[in-house]
């Protein structure tokens, strides 16, 4: 022993080597859980981040050198009038317009068309100028530059005709060239900003002017000049706003997997935890002797820590390497959203965060630490005398186990995640979520007495299941120990189980009320239906009711993301209103915000909001109502058709619910309705069934959650092959147990009994534990995280096979490993197994 009763680094080896070298597989298998959770957490935001620092530079490109942007609040723009305007300003020392639209290359490649002005853009952002655009070919209304991922998915070569629809319009222009600066995989096409305006139907309109201010301007004066001069339809702000917008929209989804991916690590930390206390119940004489030879307390505690953070440290370094490696798949497979349909485009490529990296390593050291603190303690508190002589619980069975620390654990957890959001982030409910689940793992010795009281009585029927139940009552600690990698990775489950299942319903249910309809048409080029073609839709052989809506989005800040407006015949009724509407006051128009929308920027009833919606000053409209909305995260507001066509004079209409006669088969009126079209408007509209939305819908978000499953699934897994090691362990460390009782007659297959009906009590109540601590942490999950993340509302639905599949699995999983491991353990001499005692 080194000085002041320290063990020297040979004995610490000598000690923690021996240990693992006798029992591999307990060693191994907390390594693999802590690298699991590392690898997920590392994984997921690793993707994440690549995917948005991508769209950062494909934003920034298209912004080029400019210090401002100009941008029109909804996608009409503003009056062109304001380019000269803000030219002439103080301090502006360049200005180049530009319009930008969605529109479809060759009818299905979506592509963001800009149109510029060659000779402003050359100043401000030089990366949209195509090759040979100091030539004619960049004043040619029949021309075009293409990026390259656009030319590729157009299957197009320089010097093809492609078509190109925007705006309801749909023109044949000839490749001039590409676009050599353009961010790899972004699908752009760049045409003369005059010819863009006159061949897609916007003279006279702007929907972008980028700003370069002049050498020693004061920024912050500029921008309030610069503000002063804009109507209601513009807006300003700078080229970081978009990448800021789409960071704002996809946060709480990013963070949500994050944390998600981090559950597998929180198993991990519990398998430590489960694995280092049956380490130290085993090894309780070791620690006594070693005590009685002059170790200190603190060097045991130190041992104990000191293993549990080389499991942590090897566990990290190996999930480093394999969360590398899985982000580099998941990129490739599943897109840089993982499903959440955030980014476009195709898989950007893995950029490598070494800080993101060093925190996800750090936080496996720590849960392998914390996982070891509790046992590391305990072994230090152990008296030398007792344990030389004493194998059992440290709890005494006779008393009931004390629950003070797990009530104020379940208080903390409760009144956490009644505590507002934080920047838009649920922290507090994760942290409610974690203090639950500390508190109700905390909670396993009362609780299993509490689960095991009733049964006792079923003991005298059956010897074997007499024993398990005396085993099990009289060593809560132990029971306790394993049931706490049950507990922890069945109530995480159950809860995300019950969370999806609520979510998926409620979105099915939602579905059912918008989507009453036969038929559904769209225009996906930005444009919409005349009068004419909606009276001609109307007409169409087998048509018996056509409803026509229309949608578009307007900007309430330059950096948050825009709110989509919709307009809809008979609103009220078309609406699924949460709590009714209320009547307007004289002069007001209706409006229904949706319920993001009355969450985040507080548009409940009564509130009055001005809009930008036509020419002239805004629009003021009444807050009558809210609505569910399940398909706009950011939010949205509707308007009654009348309305919107009296405030803007837009009597276009982006879509058509229509309604068939009785006997009506959908695909014949669906060919009767695109006959009718005109033939530009028949090719670019998609008409679907209501159930074949409602399937593409469902199976957007399954998609979506695809990502949840599997890290739900994973965790799972983990936490499986944790509670099958804690049982493996504890049956294998009784060896003499069952040296005594075949000693005092007990045959091999009554105590095989036993240990299978010891194991199937623990899957029993820790099933019953976990699916009740379970349903306590959904409930955080659907009526905390998902308002404050994603800012809708659902109703709760319980997945009740699912809870008896999972109680009968860990029934037959914890039995069938009790008995597996009982096997070997009473493969040697009952004499041999007891001569320690004799």
């Amino acid at each position: 022993m080194a000085a002041e009763g320290l063990a020297s680094p040979t004995a610490l080896r000598w000690l923690i080597l021996g240990e693992w070298r006798a029992h591999p597989a307990r060693a191994l298998a907390a390594v693999i859980a802590i690298a699991v959770g590392v690898a997920l957490g590392l994984a997921v935001h690793l993707i994440n981040a690549s995917a948005l620092n991508e769209f950062t530079q494909a934003v920034r490109t298209v912004g080029g050198d400019a210090d401002l942007q100009v941008r029109g609040r909804t996608a009409a723009g503003f009056d062109e009038r304001l380019y000269p305007v803000l030219a002439r300003a103080p301090d502006v020392a360049g200005a180049s317009p530009a319009l930008q639209m969605s529109a479809r290359l060759q009818g299905d490649v979506p592509v963001t068309l800009i149109g510029l002005d060659v000779l402003r853009a050359a100043a401000v952002t030089p990366a949209l100028l195509g090759e040979g655009s100091a030539g004619p070919a960049a004043f040619d209304p029949d021309a075009v530059f293409l990026s390259a991922a656009a030319l590729q998915a157009s299957g197009a070569t320089v010097g093809d005709e492609v078509e190109l629809a925007a705006n309801g319009r749909a023109v044949r222009l000839k490749v001039a060239g590409t676009l050599p600066s353009a961010p790899e995989g972004q699908r752009l096409a760049v045409m003369d900003i005059a010819a863009a305006q006159w061949r897609f139907d916007r003279l006279g309109v702007l929907d972008r002017i980028d700003l370069r201010l002049a050498k020693g301007a004061d920024a912050g004066a500029a921008r309030r000049r610069v503000a002063a001069l804009l109507p209601a339809q513009a807006e300003l702000g700078d080229p970081d706003s978009a990448a800021r917008r789409s960071d704002a929209l996809s946060r709480a989804y990013r963070v949500n997997l994050d944390m998600l991916a981090l559950v597998a690590l929180v198993t991990g930390g519990f398998l430590v935890f489960s694995a280092q206390s049956l380490a130290v119940a085993r090894r309780r004489p070791q620690f006594a002797l070693a005590r009685v030879l002059g170790l200190t307390r603190r060097a045991v505690l130190a041992q104990v820590a000191l293993e549990g953070a080389v499991i942590g440290a090897v566990g990290a370094l190996a999930g480093l390497a394999l969360g590398i490696t899985l982000a580099w798949g998941g990129l490739a497979l599943l897109g840089g959203d993982l499903g959440g349909g955030y980014f476009d485009g195709p898989p950007p490529k893995l950029a490598f965060a070494s800080g993101a990296a060093a925190v996800f390593v750090g936080l496996g050291l720590l849960a392998a630490l914390l996982g070891s603190l509790i046992p590391a303690r305990q072994a230090a508190r152990t008296e030398p005398a007792q344990a030389l002589k004493n194998l059992g619980d440290p709890i005494d069975p006779r008393s009931a186990p004390g629950g003070r620390v797990a009530l104020a654990l379940l208080a903390a957890g409760t009144l956490a995640a009644f505590a507002p959001a934080v920047r838009g982030l649920p922290l507090f409910g994760y942290a409610a979520v974690a203090l639950l689940l500390a508190g109700g793992v905390a909670a396993m010795p009362w609780i299993a007495r509490t689960l095991l009281s009733p049964l006792q009585r079923l003991g005298a029927t059956w010897p074997p299941l007499d024993l398990a139940l005396k085993r099990l009552w009289g060593a809560p600690s132990q029971a306790a120990i394993a049931l706490c990698g049950i507990v922890a990775s069945t109530s995480l489950m159950v809860a995300m189980a019950v969370m999806v299942t609520s979510f998926r319903g409620s979105v099915d249910e939602w579905l059912g009320q918008v989507l009453p309809a036969d038929l559904y048409l769209r225009l996906e080029d930005g444009g919409g239906f005349s009068p004419e073609a909606q009276a001609t839709i109307a007409a169409a052989p087998g048509v018996a009711r056509a409803a026509f809506s229309y949608s578009t989005s307007f900007s309430v800040a330059p950096d948050r993301p825009p709110i989509v407006l919709t307009a809809r015949e008979d609103a009220v009724r078309a609406l699924p209103l949460i709590g009714g509407s209320r009547p307007a006051p004289d002069g007001l128009t209706p409006a229904w915000a949706s319920e993001p929308a009355a969450r985040t920027l507080g548009w409940r009833p009564g509130r009055v909001l001005e809009l930008p919606l036509g020419a002239g000053p805004p629009a003021r409209v009444y807050v009558a109502g809210v609505w569910r909305d399940y398909a706009r995260q950011s939010g949205a507001l509707a308007l009654d058709a009348a309305d919107f066509t009296r405030l803007t004079g837009e009597r276009r209409r982006t879509e058509a619910a229509v309604d068939l006669a009785p006997g009506v088969r959908p695909e014949a009126a669906a060919e009767a309705i695109r006959a009718a079209l005109p033939p530009d408007q028949a090719r670019l509209a998609t008409i679907a069934q209501a159930g074949e939305l409602r399937r593409l819908a469902l199976s957007i978000f399954d998609r979506s959650f695809a990502v949840t499953y599997l890290l739900e699934a994973i965790a799972v897994l983990v936490g499986l092959a944790g509670v099958a090691a804690t049982i493996s362990a504890q049956t294998l460390a009784r060896t003499k147990e069952f040296g005594m009782l075949r000693h005092l007659g007990v045959r091999r297959r009554e105590i095989a009994a036993m240990l299978a009906s010891e194991g199937a009590l623990l899957g029993l109540v820790g099933g019953i534990a976990g699916i009740g601590l379970g349903l306590a942490i959904s409930q955080v999950l659907i009526g905390v995280i998902n308002p404050q993340s994603f800012n809708w509302t659902m109703q709760t639905r319980l997945p009740l096979g699912l809870f008896g599949s999972v109680v009968l699995a860990l029934v037959a999983a914890s039995a069938g490993t009790a008995l597996l491991a009982g096997r070997r353990a009473l493969s040697g001499d009952a004499v041999r197994a007891v001569r320690e005692d004799w």
